[in-house]
């Protein structure tokens, strides 16, 4: 795997990376809360990128994994921008963005600022929205008083629960989609898996009609959990990001 570099925003924060060259459209893996560019669905992509002489571009949100900063100031608009950033100063080519689980709601989001550049989505247990279904009115007094939320999560999970701190979900409370026609027409592909104790795979269904493409394929794991990082799961998200590419080549 190629070295860690660091792009540095206008504030100085430095946001951990790594990037490999070759042939566009590049892969750009979106990590999911709390989760970084070290995670097996991550690294494996990046692998197979190199070994099929694809670009691939993989990154840590500012507060977690090698990337400076805080992880209670982050927001989805704050990765955006960090995301956007990098985009715009290590990649020239066109861009498919692979999101996981927070990810999926964030590639949405740079999606849409990237107009013509964005090539295809790839959704894995995408979670858009979810500062607004997974909380109720207790929660939520709690995340305002307290300034943040504790969240349990699924026994698959070995760390602590995890949490959902003021500023991410009143970001996150702005940032809704599903509510509306979401204006993207790229190819997208959508995996979930049925036994997701997380985010619940209605949530894909409810996407792939928000979007505007009518190039929607939705894809569901009857075993699958949340995270879809078994080596069946990996082979399947592969498999999927390679069909997509033979897709574009062929329109």
């Amino acid at each position: 795997m190629t070295d860690v570099r660091f792009h540095r925003m206008p504030d100085g924060r430095r946001i951990a990376f790594r990037h490999r060259e070759g042939r566009g459209p590049t892969l750009v893996f979106l990590p999911g809360y709390m989760s970084d560019m070290e995670g097996g669905k991550a690294t494996a992509l990046f692998d197979w990128a190199g070994e099929h002489g694809l670009a691939c571009l993989l990154l840590d949100y500012s507060g977690c994994g090698q990337s400076e900063g805080e992880f209670a100031e982050g927001t989805l608009s704050r990765w955006r921008k960090e995301v956007l950033a990098l985009i715009d100063a290590q990649i020239s080519d066109p861009v498919i963005l692979i999101g996981s689980s927070m990810g999926g709601w964030l590639m949405l989001l740079i999606g849409m600022a990237l107009g013509d550049r964005l090539a295809g989505l790839v959704g894995i247990a995408s979670a858009p929205d979810f500062t607004d279904w997974d909380f109720d009115d207790a929660q939520k007094r709690t995340i305002t008083e307290q300034g943040f939320f504790q969240m349990p999560l699924s026994p698959e999970y070995d760390y602590e629960p995890l949490r959902v701190w003021r500023g991410f979900w009143e970001d996150g409370q702005a940032q809704r989609l599903l509510a509306s026609t979401i204006p993207l027409d790229v190819p997208v592909r959508l995996l979930h898996g049925e036994r997701d104790n997380d985010v619940p795979s209605q949530i894909s269904t409810k996407l792939a009609a928000a979007l505007r493409s009518d190039a929607v394929q939705l894809t569901f794991v009857k075993d699958g959990d949340h995270r879809l990082s078994r080596p069946q799961d990996i082979a399947l998200l592969l498999r999927t990001v390679d069909g997509l590419l033979s897709d574009l080549e062929t329109a």
